[in-house]
């Protein structure tokens, strides 16, 4: 049986990392891409090295060359700069979109029956970019966003609560920014709800501190930004679409008419299979999730308006 094939663009902490956890998990053949010649090559040849003593039997390349990623299964995107203290994540926006489409053009001419995993910043509207240059059907376009979110999410509710993380289940929903969905009313401790654990105002607190997680990070490094999380994060996603596992995971996607929104990605629970994204979970939301859900879609469809006026 043919291995899959796993491309992952840009080969700095988080496509490294994601690199690494997919040849650990042997979910295919790994290609890392980068513009830094010697980089990719490197870090992929450190990675292969370690097979013998992991015991992982996958093969791990790197190159600067596009042909090498030809007939890609998935492709992960985390190509683009960084956050900087100070820096939203809208400040990417101009930079990182130029990088995204020049990315996309080129993984769409090796691999026209990919599927793209987009992780660079600002997610959701880049996300919009690489739908848009590939042309491709929402279902091959998806962006990691609510797996990272939800799982900060579920690991300052399980702080809190002095619990297991595996205990705990939860889920972002919205743009992957300050106006995201923590959806409390569905977090579960063991079965049980929320509240049964955590007063309302800690439960606030949590809240607000899942939408800062990441510049949380970043005030710490102050020189780069979170790789652990977020590259565990769209290794969920590869997984379950190479292993067909049809798992539930929050992640953004191109609406169509789903929560009352269109043609925006925003972040839902999904089904991720085979075909990439294979339904999306539509639940019944009371009237201020709705109203903080549609929030969070005018700001992402701000920056998909000012995506269209540099395109």
């Amino acid at each position: 049986m043919k291995r899959p094939k796993i491309t992952v663009v840009g080969a700095g902490n988080v496509g490294a990392t994601a690199a690494h956890w997919i040849a650990s998990k042997e979910l295919g053949d790994v290609v890392l891409v980068d513009i830094m010649e010697g980089i990719p090559q490197g870090k992929a040849l450190d990675l292969f090295q370690a097979a013998p003593v992991e015991g992982f039997d996958v093969r791990v390349t790197g190159s600067n060359d596009y042909a090498a990623t030809e007939n890609s299964d998935v492709v992960v995107i985390t190509a683009g700069i960084p956050r900087k203290p100070g820096m939203s994540r809208d400040d990417l926006l101009k930079t990182n979109a130029k990088i995204v489409s020049d990315v996309t053009t080129q993984v769409v001419k090796y691999s026209p029956k990919t599927i793209l995993i987009i992780v660079s910043n600002p997610l959701d509207a880049m996300a919009y970019v690489a739908k848009k240059v590939s042309g491709f059907p929402r279902e091959r376009v998806i962006g990691m966003a609510g797996v990272l979110d939800s799982a900060r999410f579920r690991t300052f509710v399980a702080e809190a609560a002095n619990v297991s993380v595996k205990d705990v289940y939860g889920f972002v929903y919205g743009g992957h920014g300050d106006t995201m969905v923590p959806m409390t009313r569905f977090c579960s401790i063991g079965g049980a709800p929320l509240e049964a654990f955590l007063s309302k105002e800690k439960i606030d607190s949590i809240v607000e501190r899942t939408k800062n997680g990441g510049a949380e990070i970043v005030n710490y490094l102050k020189t780069g930004s979170a790789f652990y999380a977020p590259s565990a994060s769209v290794v969920a996603m590869v997984e379950s679409i190479v292993r067909d596992q049809n798992r539930v995971l929050p992640c953004a996607v191109e609406l169509h008419g789903e929560y009352g929104i269109q043609n925006l990605f925003v972040g839902v629970l999904a089904k991720l299979g085979n075909n990439g994204l294979e339904k999306v979970v539509e639940l019944e939301l009371n009237e201020t999730e709705k109203t903080n859900l549609k929030k969070s879609a005018d700001a992402v469809k701000g920056l998909v308006e000012a995506v269209q006026n540099l395109m």
